[in-house]
């Protein structure tokens, strides 16, 4: 049975970010749910591109995801943040401890606002970072300076810049480094693997 991924989208999402989780998802074999939390199914992104979902968030707050991916973008964040639907499957999600990405201003705006990031450490776009619990100037080698920063069953990642690395640990953590690597070599994203010296352990 297909792996479910549930990726949420708004107005002043960040379309580089979306389609990057959509696409490599998909490519994995990942049964992905593109939801809108507006009012409609069509929102405009970031700048300016039309991203069309397949479901409000509304009809997606019943089914157990495997993973839900929050892509970033402002005002796209807040509205994340501030759908109650949205909140209640992220709360579910963290407290069932499984997957959770977050990328851009997604970590600090959506999960450190609504409480989900305590005791864990996370990343985010270096505009949001001194809003994410034991802020430290970031370095390449801090946890906080890190493009891709995994923390247990959570997934952090800084920015559209760092949308392909996030979205194949998203692969690799949910069906394995073989199926990331496979998907990534066609992709010319090779090699591929996980840092595991780099993961931080709750």
């Amino acid at each position: 049975m297909a792996k479910t991924a549930l990726v949420p989208v708004a107005d002043g999402t960040e379309e580089i970010e979306a389609v990057c989780i959509i696409d490599v998802l998909r490519r994995a074999g990942v049964d992905v749910t593109v939801a809108s939390v507006m009012d409609r199914l069509q929102v405009t992104a970031s700048r300016g591109v039309m991203l069309v979902a397949e479901k409000l968030i509304g009809e997606c707050a019943d089914h157990p995801w495997d993973l839900v991916a929050l892509p970033g973008g402002m005002p796209g964040a807040r509205h994340l943040r501030d759908a109650e639907a949205l909140g209640r499957i992220l709360d579910c999600q963290m407290a069932s401890r499984r997957l959770c990405g977050a990328i851009c201003a997604a970590p600090a705006v959506v999960l450190q606002e609504r409480g989900l990031l305590v005791g864990l450490t996370a990343t985010c776009h270096p505009a949001f970072r001194d809003r994410l619990p034991q802020y430290r100037e970031p370095d390449p080698e801090s946890a906080n300076g890190r493009r891709v920063v995994i923390d247990g069953h959570c997934v952090t990642s800084q920015g559209p810049g760092t949308a392909l690395e996030f979205a194949f640990s998203l692969v690799a953590l949910l069906l394995g480094e073989e199926k990331a690597a496979e998907v990534a070599g066609p992709m010319m994203m090779v090699p591929w693997h996980v840092d595991r010296d780099k993961e931080v352990h709750a």
